[in-house]
């Protein structure tokens, strides 16, 4: 890279994890390119980014953001997983840590707040943006349901009625 590419490639990095909701920073040593580009995919579909970048590049493009505190993650081959999410970074660095065990989570952070790696792994078991909207959703509809429920009890339990008098006047 060029002192020119390497100044815009800061300035994009920092304006990218600038507006990002969580961050987690791992070491990648020993992985194949296939399993960094399934690490790729699984965050890709989570709804989060895999960057790949030196340290020097990285520490410089934190500078002037509210992840400036984990800085001194930084050492050695990392990399660098993102989303707006704040769980699904986690969730999708968690689990490709457990299937490949050259893949190291350092920590990373959620907005101002530093993470260890036991918070990503915490934070990770907690449940998406879209299973709680879905939860929520469902905990509106239910007591509708069982609105229309008791509503229409005394209706079939009139013809519930009529109907075994009919059946006992036809037995008479």
């Amino acid at each position: 890279m060029e002192r020119a590419e390497k100044h815009e490639f800061v300035s994009a990095l920092n304006a990218e994890l600038g507006n990002t909701g969580v961050v987690v920073v791992a070491h990648y040593a020993g992985l194949s390119v296939a399993q960094m580009t399934a690490l790729r995919a699984s965050v890709r579909e989570a709804g989060g980014t895999v960057k790949v970048a030196k340290n020097r590049l990285v520490k410089l493009a934190l500078q002037g953001t509210d992840l400036e505190h984990i800085s001194d993650l930084f050492q050695g081959p990392t990399v660098i997983v993102h989303s707006d999410d704040p769980v699904a970074a986690p969730k999708a660095a968690v689990d490709f840590a457990k299937a490949n065990e050259k893949f190291a989570i350092l920590g990373g952070a959620l907005g101002s707040t530093n993470l260890n790696p036991d918070g990503v792994k915490s934070l990770a078991t907690m449940p998406s943006l879209d299973e709680l909207r879905a939860k929520l959703v469902g905990m509106i509809q239910t007591p509708a349901s069982r609105i229309a429920q008791v509503v229409n009890a005394p209706a079939g339990q009139l013809a519930r009625v009529f109907g075994a008098y009919a059946k006992k006047d036809e037995a008479a």
